[in-house]
């Protein structure tokens, strides 16, 4: 079995447990709540759940089996659930009746409320692409500056492979993935010769270069959106674990997707040529970053890493590419 049916079978057992877990919930409502009659409504429950979570299809198809299960009950449940025989207003075809008006009323709530839900997955859809596509220009201006385009991308992707590891939710590695994207973006802000200078920076220059944060801020900022949520990390991916960075902040209180985006940065600017030096191998890159766990680097993240590069997960971004 391939790791897609794999997926593609859990989700249809998810599905299968929620729905049935809801029916459950609805039965014993009704049990609690009614000695003499069952009370409808409580079925209009798995058919909420459903429209919520899986749209128009699912939401009809789970009214639809409320209808037959109440059908069920009243038709064959006698023996065991006396309640059914209680379903409806009235006696024979006026209790029928009921039931069609219920049932009616039901799959038309669970069309339409699934319509609606899937209407605002669209949405969120579209506002995802339209943030994919501020994100598609942001890198267009940015790939004035070779170096930093291509450092960016491999960041991006190196602290997505680690997020994954440490299997953090989908949400929180679209954001790694947009934060390492931009992390150095401030960078087009700072002089080239100082960028590029081979020589070793005074201290002044250095004082320019770590400007390049508060830089890339006060550019992103006025973007807002779902792109704000990227702003602190950016602000805090050259905070330290020991809290020696670039701010006092320490541990914990450095933003997690910020002590990945901390590692991914430091791997790649080691494994890539720079003005100053050669690139090193990922071996003595993957070194220092395990020397650096408590100190420089959170020792969770580290290890996260330390797990991917064994398996191999690096290695398709782990080649060096020269600065322009």
């Amino acid at each position: 079995m391939t790791r897609m049916q794999f997926r593609q079978l859990e989700r249809v057992n998810k599905e299968l447990w929620i729905l049935l877990s809801l029916f459950g919930i609805a039965l014993l409502l009704n049990q609690v709540f009614s000695s003499q009659r069952m009370v409808l409504g409580f079925y209009v429950l798995p058919t909420l759940g459903s429209a919520y979570l899986y749209g128009k299809r699912h939401a009809t198809l789970t009214a639809l089996a409320s209808v037959l299960m109440v059908v069920g009950l009243l038709m064959y449940g006698d023996a065991y659930y006396p309640q059914a025989k209680n379903i409806g207003a009235g006696p024979g075809l006026a209790k029928w009746l009921d039931v069609m008006v219920w049932g009616g009323s039901l799959l038309i709530t669970g069309y339409m409320m699934g319509g609606l839900c899937e209407r605002k997955n669209a949405q969120v859809r579209e506002l995802r692409e339209t943030y994919h596509g501020v994100l598609m220009i942001l890198r267009h201006f940015m790939s004035k500056d070779t170096y930093t385009a291509h450092h960016c991308q491999r960041v991006a992707a190196y602290a997505a492979i680690i997020a994954e590891t440490l299997e953090l939710n989908t949400e929180i590695i679209e954001d790694i993935k947009a934060a390492g994207m931009l992390h150095d973006i401030g960078k087009l802000d700072i002089s080239r010769d100082i960028l590029y200078k081979a020589a070793r920076l005074t201290s002044e220059e250095y004082e320019e270069i770590k400007q390049h944060v508060n830089k890339g801020i006060e550019m992103l900022e006025p973007v807002g959106g779902s792109l704000r949520r990227v702003i602190p990390i950016i602000l805090a991916h050259h905070d330290r674990f020991d809290g020696s960075g670039y701010h006092p902040t320490s541990g914990e209180q450095i933003p997690i997707e910020a002590r990945i985006i901390a590692v991914a940065d430091v791997y790649d600017s080691l494994t890539s040529d720079r003005p100053y030096r050669k690139a090193m191998s990922p071996f003595e890159a993957r070194d220092i970053i395990a020397k650096g766990a408590e100190t420089e680097f959170d020792p969770k993240v580290v290890a996260a890493f330390q797990q991917a590069f064994r398996q191999g997960k690096l290695e398709m971004w782990a080649a060096p590419l020269t600065a322009a």
